[in-house]
């Protein structure tokens, strides 16, 4: 796949570059600039992405942030038992448990919500950071609606992450699966309070909180566009029935 003049691989971060010093130079560089374009592409063209995940994979299939990157590229195509077997890899390369969580989540996008919720009362949640724990908490709340069990998704979700007044990185996220499931299960009053404090912890968009909210509310989004095209059309008309 082609990589365009402006990617030299100096981009990845340096805990990456140091990985893939094992490599031959001009290999660590042609890897480098794929894990670059996936890194780039992986909101906004996820099978772009994969594809040149796979460049990367084929590369340096024993480099664990090569396997981490393909998971991740193949999650944001929904090619959940891909991803987890790539995730899976780069576990067992590192040790490190940081993926957890989104390997749960590849378990309830493979049907498989009651090994999700196995996996966020297993041991290594222990081990996550305070970002990996919520992160479970949402995967966990995720897999209880799947099997239909609204209440305990509720429950799972109410934790001092979400009590606390200070915003942190994942504040908007819990308060908005908070709303949603609040609302699921048809407690709207409580589920418009929370998308209201979505919305406050929201600073760059991540959700869309501020939709659902004006939804709750009942207000609708004209399109302005539309409606002065209407406004011609109907000029028009007036003129053509005066001729």
């Amino acid at each position: 796949m082609p990589i365009p003049e402006d990617v030299t691989g100096e981009e990845i971060d340096k805990d990456v570059r140091q990985e893939l010093q094992s490599l031959p130079k001009t290999l660590a560089d042609d890897v480098a600039k794929n894990l670059v374009m996936v890194a780039r592409l992986l909101d906004e063209d996820p099978e772009g992405a994969y594809g040149y995940s796979r460049v990367a994979l084929r590369l340096a299939s024993r480099v664990a942030a090569v396997r981490e990157a393909a998971g991740f590229a193949a999650y944001a195509t929904q090619k959940y038992g891909e991803a987890l077997a790539e995730f899976r890899a780069a576990k067992r390369m590192t040790g490190n448990i940081d993926l957890w969580p989104v390997m749960a989540d590849c378990e309830r996008g493979l049907g498989r919500p009651e090994k999700a919720l196995d996996m966020a009362g297993a041991p290594e949640v222990h081990k996550l950071d305070k970002a990996g724990q919520v992160e479970m908490r949402l995967v966990a709340a995720g897999a209880r609606r799947d099997m239909g069990q609204l209440d305990a998704a509720i429950v799972t979700l109410q934790s001092p992450e979400l009590a606390s007044n200070s915003v942190q990185p994942w504040t908007a996220r819990l308060r908005y699966a908070y709303a949603d499931a609040l609302l699921a299960a048809g407690r709207e009053p409580e589920a418009r309070e929370w998308f209201a404090k979505a919305v406050e912890a929201d600073r760059d968009g991540s959700t869309d909180a501020s939709d659902r909210l004006a939804e709750l509310d009942g207000v609708e989004f004209m399109d302005a566009l539309a409606e002065d095209e209407d406004e011609g059309e109907g000029g028009d008309a007036a003129e053509e029935a005066k001729d």
